[in-house]
């Protein structure tokens, strides 16, 4: 983060944020609090450094020790037992993939969920999830606000994909970009080994390609990076198919790494027409990776150039379920103890990322790369790969960043617990 961004207290009024971290006041005394953890969505490396972190960080540094898991995601509220946690039950979690309070899409039912948060005399609810658990948040705050309730709503938000704005970057990116570099590794190995032999790798990024752009940049072993942001062509001069002939011709292989939302337009109207959506609501998409490599194949076999060898390779699951390295887990750490210090200080709707953000900026839009910055010219002169662009596309992509709002977030976004239990009374 820009360190403009932070402001003294006795400062110039202006726009920022407010750093993460311990406060001199606490709202809740260490006995009246009953938190609990929820993690929803798909997996992702550090889901259990978190919750660990927000376990041990409410016990060892507030003294608190009624800490609920639930269990099964959104829905788990009102259809699944809690698990009760404590510093002994979750001391090991963080060697382990996955969570141990498992997880799920949709089930997000507020009225439901807010009873059970009554019910269970909850005043703590930390949920870790990526903008469609975070958007439920929202909506779950809003309820306990009208019932004038006191209780706080922290958000955790997470992506694999790095996709939620305002943030440097979620946990779990650092994990799935060093893991892909065995995918990459093996496809590249596959391919030198052969004639002609072509690796193709997919990785995760329904949106945004950064995990592929990173994965990239950190392997050096790519020829072709294939991202959403980035649109290409297939036939034709300056095309993919073309490209791939050229660098085949000079080395003898070549290895592509292709994000899973890349290339979307390219299909037929049919499938496009689908428009099948999973339980969260996200619009199922089309296996890229297969398609793209049975596309290659069948143009070499049909101009008869050249004989090709192809591995397709697909670890998105992989990198999902593995247990999160030394960088991730650092940066849990820090996610978890910010969420628990600005929770115990009575913020009553934050989104954690050691500064506290209005949540509805993590939920508006999506982060994307920009492919007329710098990292993405990065890449293309690392792999030597064109652009696939037209002039029309550059022009596009110049006119989208500049109309990205800012980043920056009023100060009066944060408020304390009091505040909203007397909005939330006012209101009824």
């Amino acid at each position: 983060m820009q360190k403009k961004v932070v402001v003294h207290k006795d400062g110039p009024r202006g726009v920022h944020f407010r750093r993460a971290g311990p406060r001199q006041k606490v709202y809740f005394k260490s006995d009246d609090v009953r938190a609990c953890i929820v993690t929803c969505g798909g997996l992702c490396p550090g889901l259990n450094t978190v919750i660990r972190e927000i376990v041990c960080g409410l016990s060892y540094m507030y003294g608190v020790n009624k800490v609920l898991g639930i269990d099964g995601g959104y829905r788990g509220f009102y259809s699944k037992n809690t698990v009760t946690l404590t510093p002994k039950v979750v001391n090991d979690i963080h060697k382990r993939g996955g969570t141990i309070l498992g997880t799920s899409r949709g089930g997000h039912d507020t009225g439901k969920i807010v009873d059970s948060i009554q019910d269970r005399g909850i005043n703590q609810v930390y949920i870790i999830g990526g903008d469609g658990t975070q958007r439920g948040a929202s909506v779950i705050y809003e309820e306990v606000k009208r019932r004038g309730l006191k209780v706080v709503i922290a958000g955790i938000p997470k992506t694999i994909d790095n996709d939620i704005p305002v943030i440097d970057k979620s946990f779990g990116f650092d994990t799935a970009v060093e893991e892909a570099q065995r995918a990459i590794n093996a496809a590249h190995v596959e391919a030198e080994s052969v004639e002609n032999g072509l690796g193709v790798v997919k990785l995760m990024g329904r949106y945004s390609g950064f995990i592929a752009m990173y994965a990239t940049l950190a392997s050096r072993d790519v020829d072709c990076c294939l991202i959403p942001e980035s649109p290409f062509y297939l036939e034709g001069k300056s095309g993919l198919f073309e490209f791939i002939e050229k660098r085949l011709n000079e080395n003898g292989h070549m290895v592509i790494v292709i994000a899973e939302g890349a290339g979307q337009d390219l299909f037929t109207e049919h499938l496009q027409d689908m428009n099948q959506k999973d339980a969260s609501g996200n619009k199922q998409l089309q296996d890229v990776g297969l398609w793209i490599s049975h596309s290659i194949k069948d143009h070499f076999a049909r101009t008869n150039k050249m004989a090709i060898t192809l591995k397709y390779i697909d670890p998105t699951y992989m990198i999902r379920a593995i247990p999160s390295n030394a960088s991730d887990n650092v940066y849990c750490t820090l996610l978890a103890q910010s969420a628990v210090h600005g929770a115990m200080a009575g913020i009553v709707l934050m989104i954690d990322c050691m500064f506290k953000f209005d949540m509805q900026r993590i939920i508006e839009r999506q982060n994307k790369v920009v492919i007329t910055d710098r990292m993405w010219a990065r890449l293309l002169s690392s792999t030597n790969q064109p652009s696939f662009l037209h002039p029309k596309d550059v022009e596009e992509a110049k006119k989208t960043k500049s109309e990205l709002p800012t980043q920056l977030l009023e100060d009066n976004n944060c408020n304390n617990l009091d505040e909203a239990h007397k909005a939330g009374n006012n209101s009824e």
